[in-house]
């Protein structure tokens, strides 16, 4: 059974429970559960409309939610004094497509910026933490002193990465990482994050559209759509989930393509 939830007593680091969001009249999740282990690296995929991006957007509060419950690292993630909910926020980092690097901030700056609100750390210290993230990400260290529009799109996505390392969290939130990437540069990317999270102990919450990315670094897959996670399994275990998108995103020719590279 493909279910999106784990035993209760599962060691979970993310755990959603009948979490509704919505604009306006629109409901857009319907009490949709989630379950990720701790160690894991989870990929999402859906429909184009189907939510991605705004149930992750929940998850880590930027995104009102209507109804539910978000259990991040044991905690409650939408209630909470200050206090609680700042300390919630240290133990997860994201990485927003193509980066969403501050333009007029230096990628190093760019890395600094959450310990600046976080951290009360010399301005050596926090260069040399911004150095060591560069490094993790496979920069060179004069990366640190250009701005984005001075890198490729490879290397943005790359400080964006970094910066999302930047309190060395326990969980990361990616979105779309590989999107608009070149096969190669994707490949490669996708070997960083495994790489990451394997020698990091990470756990990973990915959203994605790359069947290849699914195949290359992904333990489970969560396919959303009507509203809550039809199916959790890994990738083989999808391919036989009786649903007509999941058969299509799987069975049609992009999606045989990647398997049979795999094989």
């Amino acid at each position: 059974m493909l279910a999106p939830t784990l035993p209760d007593d599962a060691d979970v680091a993310l755990r959603v429970r009948g979490l509704v969001t919505g604009f306006g009249s629109e409901t857009l999740h319907r009490g949709l559960d989630l379950d990720v282990r701790r160690g894991e690296v989870l990929g999402l995929v859906g429909g184009s409309g189907s939510g991605k991006s705004v149930l992750m957007r929940a998850i880590i509060g930027l995104q009102p939610v209507r109804a539910g419950t978000v259990q991040i690292m044991g905690q409650d993630g939408l209630n909470g004094d200050g206090a609680a909910q700042r300390h919630l926020r240290r133990q997860w980092g994201v990485m927003f497509q193509d980066g969403a690097l501050f333009s007029g901030l230096t990628v190093a700056e760019n890395i600094q910026v959450p310990m600046r609100e976080f951290l009360a750390l010399p301005e050596d210290v926090m260069a040399a933490l911004a150095a060591t993230r560069l490094r993790q990400v496979g920069l060179p260290p004069e990366a640190g002193a250009k701005y984005p529009s001075e890198l490729s799109g490879g290397m943005r996505k790359r400080a964006g990465l970094a910066r999302a390392l930047a309190l060395d969290p326990p969980l990361l939130f990616l979105d779309e990482p590989t999107a608009g990437l070149d096969p190669i540069s994707a490949a490669a990317f996708d070997a960083l994050i495994r790489l990451l999270a394997e020698t990091l102990g990470l756990t990973l919450f990915l959203i994605t559209h790359d069947l290849d990315t699914l195949i290359a670094i992904c333990d489970r897959v969560a396919v959303l759509g009507d509203g809550r996670v039809l199916a959790c399994g890994t990738v083989d275990e999808l391919r036989g989930f009786a649903h007509p998108w999941v058969q299509h995103y799987f069975g049609g020719p992009r999606g045989r393509a990647a398997l049979e590279t795999r094989g």
